[in-house]
């Protein structure tokens, strides 16, 4: 029996938005829970709470509102897929569709960075997204993942990176 579909949420932005932080699809707590970044394990909130101060410890209403004051926006770039795990390696590739993020850029003039929260994010980005317009000047970076899973640099690594690429 395959995987039930899963789906994204909606974006977080607003029309100031100039940095969009995309990650793949949310792993099965933060769906569970309907929120970013929910497991409580996973760096993102605790980098967010040191670099702009929306930390785990306020409401999930709160760390969203602090996000879009200083211009940043969430999404992903898979809106449904079948996953057997959390995992990004458990995507079934056969089953994804995308967020229109084309639209979204369109309707975000203000974006000039998008920075994708791991491999599969930007992987995903540019395999089945058609290119951004010419016109318009958005940075590409690739960060490392915020995930439990992505064990490989420490907090202090991620959060060095992280800092770079927002705080410029």
């Amino acid at each position: 029996m395959s995987p039930i579909m899963l789906q994204s949420f909606a974006p977080v932005a607003t029309p100031a938005t100039q940095i969009l932080v995309l990650g793949s699809m949310p792993g099965a707590q933060s769906l569970a829970e309907e929120e970013y970044y929910a497991h409580p394990r996973n760096g993102f909130w605790p980098i967010m709470g040191a670099l702009f101060g929306a930390s785990p410890a306020l409401a999930y209403t709160q760390r969203l509102e602090i996000l879009c004051a200083n211009g940043i926006g969430l999404w992903d770039v898979i809106g449904s897929c079948q996953r057997a795990s959390s995992l990004d390696s458990a995507i079934e590739e056969k089953t994804i569709r995308v967020n229109d993020l084309q639209d979204f850029i369109d309707h975000h003039q203000r974006i000039r960075r998008i920075c994708f929260n791991g491999a599969k994010a930007e992987k995903s980005f540019h395999r089945y997204l058609p290119p951004l317009p010419e016109n318009r000047k958005i940075e590409l970076i690739r960060l490392p993942s915020t995930s439990p899973a992505n064990a490989r640099l420490s907090y202090n690594q991620k959060l060095d990176i992280w800092r770079r690429a927002l705080l410029r």
